[in-house]
C-alpha cells in the first residue's frame, strides 16, 4: 500500500475538479482541505476487494463537500450541551487516536488538534466553536486559516522543519 502523501499528490486535482463542478468559489482553501481530509478517510477505509479506489475516493470526497455545503446553508447543527464539547485533556488524548497521522508532520499544537477534532471529526460549525470558546466568529475563522496553513505547509514542504 502507497503512502498517502502519495496519494494526495496524485488525487489533488481530483478535489480540485469536484470543487469546481459543484461551483465553490468562496473558501477554496477550506474546501480544498476538507477534500484531502476526506481522501485520508477513504483511504483508511477503502478494501481493495470491493473495488477500484478511485471512484471509492471521488464520492467520498464529492459527498464530503456536499454535506458541508449542506451545512453551511443550514447555519449548521445546534449544540443543545455545551458538555458535548470535550474537555483540554480528553481532547488530546482522543485527537491523537482519531486524527490522521500524517498530520503530525504539521507539528500542531494540542489546540489546534483539538480545532481540527471538533470541526472535521466531531462535525461543529465555526459558529457553535465560537459560542463555546468565547471569541468572535472572525477569531475562529482565523484560527482555522492559521492551523490549515500550517497543515497545507507541511504537506507541500513535508521535510522542511517548522
Amino acid at each position: 500500500m502507497e503512502a498517502f502523501t502519495e496519494v494526495a499528490d496524485q488525487y489533488a486535482p481530483m478535489i480540485s475538479s469536484i470543487i469546481r463542478k459543484l461551483n465553490i468559489y468562496t473558501d477554496y482553501d477550506a474546501f480544498r482541505q476538507l477534500g484531502f481530509i476526506a481522501l485520508w478517510q477513504a483511504w483508511e477505509k477503502h478494501d481493495p476487494a470491493i473495488g477500484h479506489f478511485a471512484p471509492f475516493a471521488y464520492r467520498s470526497i464529492k459527498g464530503a463537500m456536499k454535506d458541508e455545503l449542506t451545512r453551511r446553508q443550514k447555519g449548521g447543527k445546534k449544540v443543545k450541551n455545551s458538555d458535548l464539547f470535550l474537555e483540554e485533556e480528553e481532547a488530546v488524548e482522543w485527537v491523537a487516536e482519531k486524527l490522521p497521522d500524517w498530520l503530525d508532520a504539521a507539528f500542531l499544537s494540542p489546540k489546534e488538534r483539538r480545532l481540527l477534532q471538533e470541526m472535521y471529526i466531531d462535525g461543529y460549525s465555526l459558529t457553535e466553536l465560537q459560542k463555546h470558546y468565547g471569541v468572535t466568529l472572525s477569531g475562529m475563522k482565523k484560527r482555522r486559516e492559521r492551523t490549515l496553513t500550517k497543515i497545507r505547509a507541511a504537506i507541500h514542504h513535508p521535510y522542511k522543519e517548522r
